[in-house]
């Protein structure tokens, strides 16, 4: 157990009063994580009592742990739709929560195409700041002096609606920045920004990109760390720079602003920041007009201490190429969040990627842990699972995270699947193992194998007029490429030599893949630019054959043999690319748009 905080903390000595307020605060939550739990599900239960969802199950205001397990079922987003539903078409009556429902928080998770909606509180916000307001203290025990420069952060908002019933429905992260918590913000010196609020909130992608690029460039000796949410968003910002370097050294050298930026507020923003500085502009010239881009953040940004981007779960297969930009400068994450609960922290930021532990902040939900058994056939009513209480985790053992909320979720399963890795006091400290059922992904788009499966199928229709079928397919995400894009690859049976489809009718399959894919992947080929065209390559007959026997070399049994619908093994996609016979690009955009479907 840790020593009495009252001064310093069993953390470190914090840098200033404030941090050494934060840092107790941990101290407490964690030291007495069992009982904060408990008062949590009774605060929830005592403010939802009246709702319809808990009365309908009986719980009779009750506020104790049995009561609620006895009583309560756990769900997944599609045993909840109905209700979630009923609210986006205009309910107002207390479904989930007793308090109003503010809005929807749209997740990168989908269901039937669509993203998922979780409903929200305004007073989550202020749960939600509470975790942020954490995050540097902890940071500044690891790295000294961060008051004395800036950090350059790619940030951005995207697109929302309204439901039927009026209700916003947005991503977490721009609810978030559009809220006062975030544009209102005291000037902290731990914490100071290069990009105003005014490239940050512009709707535009790249006039976004684009200002907030300016803007690091202009305060380059002052920045002392580099980052955006995802690993993928900061290469595509680097992707954005060996793009657009010479008309932002241009700007740079005459202080005008470029004529594609008509954001009237960045505009003006801009125009105060920005002043002829031909010296400047000279130095990104010489530095990006240079064949080799290895280690230009550290070029660019000299006194950059570290990199802040989230590099654990699908993200991980971004560090090499953010280590040969940056010259393999620390990688921090430090938080795990998602749109229905922020969770926790890492309280040794600065760990090897693959060390990275979040500690479960008590304080933020209800918290169970299912086991997660990878062979089982799941759990139906019938059978329950027996859920564990998060003092109660097992070291080594496997979970599926299940929440229960302010806002009215109730025993949810939100299907990231974590690894207990040791307890600081008594909460536990979690790896991050990875999204159940998800195959693979680029940036926040997540496409499971019956997804890949049904895209496969519909564009192999457009086949069918030429005899030809497809035999065995596989896939991978290519990081190689800025941004990503999914590869496919496809072995064909082609009955007919002489009537073999042509590369155009193949780049339709690539298209015809795409629609088909769910509105996170579409929204990230259209509107955000963050995912590239997908691409069919097609190999030689029987290279599936030899991806058997390969397998079976390796010790696979020839019985239980399946082809992976996804690979990532080099080996693998080296024996793949060796029988490649042609490469095909999706040749438009899929449709998207921001409006739900009703």
């Amino acid at each position: 157990m840790a020593v009495d905080s009252a001064i310093s903390s069993p953390l470190g000595p914090p840098a200033c009063e404030k941090d050494a307020k934060a840092l107790r605060f941990i101290e407490e939550m964690t030291r007495n994580a069992g009982a904060v739990q408990e008062r949590v599900l009774a605060d929830i239960l005592t403010q939802n009592a009246r709702t319809e969802y808990l009365t309908r199950f009986k719980l009779n205001a009750a506020t104790d742990r049995e009561s609620f397990k006895s009583k309560l079922p756990v769900i997944t987003y599609e045993d909840l739709q109905p209700e979630i539903q009923r609210i986006a078409n205009g309910d107002r009556s207390a479904i989930l929560s007793a308090h109003p429902i503010s809005e929807f928080l749209t997740s990168s998770g989908t269901s039937a195409g669509e993203r998922k909606l979780m409903p929200t509180i305004k007073e989550e916000l202020d749960r939600r700041q509470l975790l942020y307001s954490l995050l540097m203290p902890v940071m500044n025990l690891y790295v000294p002096d961060l008051d004395k420069g800036k950090g350059l952060y790619f940030l951005f908002v995207k697109s929302e609606t309204r439901t039927p019933g009026g209700l916003l429905a947005r991503p977490v992260l721009t609810s978030y920045y559009k809220s006062e918590h975030f544009k209102t913000r005291p000037y902290d010196p731990y914490n100071v920004y290069t990009s105003p609020n005014e490239a940050i909130l512009c709707p535009d992608s790249f006039q976004s990109m684009y200002t907030q690029m300016l803007c690091g460039l202009h305060d380059r000796h002052q920045v002392l760390r580099v980052g955006a949410v995802f690993a993928s968003g900061l290469l595509r910002a680097i992707r954005f720079l060996q793009l657009n370097w010479e008309q932002l050294s241009v700007d740079i050298e005459t202080g005008d602003l470029n004529q594609k930026i008509t954001d009237p507020s960045l505009r003006e923003c801009m125009a105060k920041l920005l002043k002829p500085n031909p010296e400047l502009a000279r130095f990104v010239r010489h530095e990006c007009s240079k064949e080799s881009w290895e280690g230009i953040i550290t070029r660019i940004w000299p006194n950059t201490k570290y990199l802040d981007v989230i590099v654990t779960g699908a993200m991980a297969q971004y560090i090499p190429t953010l280590d040969y930009y940056s010259g393999g400068l620390p990688k921090a994450c430090t938080m795990y969040a998602s749109s229905e609960c922020y969770f926790g922290l890492n309280l040794n930021p600065m760990c090897k990627p693959s060390e990275v532990s979040y500690t479960i902040m008590p304080n933020m939900a209800y918290f169970e842990f299912l086991p997660h058994e990878p062979n089982s056939s799941g759990f139906t009513r019938d059978s329950p699972p027996k859920l564990v209480d998060l003092v109660d985790v097992k070291v080594g053992k496997e979970y599926e995270l299940v929440i229960t909320t302010y806002a009215g979720l109730c025993r949810y399963r939100v299907g990231d699947i974590l690894r207990v890795t040791g307890f600081h006091n008594s909460a536990p400290q979690f790896n991050f193992v990875r999204r159940k059922n998800v195959l693979f992904s680029i940036d926040s788009d997540k496409t499971d194998e019956a997804e890949l499966q049904t895209a496969v199928e519909n564009a192999s229709q457009l086949l069918r007029e030429f005899n030809t079928s497809v035999v065995e397919y596989t896939s991978y995400a290519d990081t190689n490429t800025i941004p990503g894009h999914y590869v496919i690859y496809w072995e064909l049976l082609i009955k007919d030599a002489a009537n073999s489809p042509s590369d155009d009718v193949l780049k339709q399959c690539c298209l015809a893949m795409e629609q088909s894919l769910n509105s996170v992947y579409r929204q990230g080929r259209v509107a955000d630019n963050s995912i590239g065209p997908l691409e069919i390559r097609v190999v030689k007959n029987g290279t599936f054959e030899e991806l058997m026997d390969y397998a079976i070399s390796r010790g696979a049994s020839i019985n239980q043999y399946k082809v992976p619908r996804c690979v990532n093994f080099t080996p693998i996609m080296e024996l793949l690319d060796s029988r490649l016979i042609s490469a095909h690009f999706s040749p438009g955009l899929p449709h998207w748009n921001p409006e739900r479907r009703r």
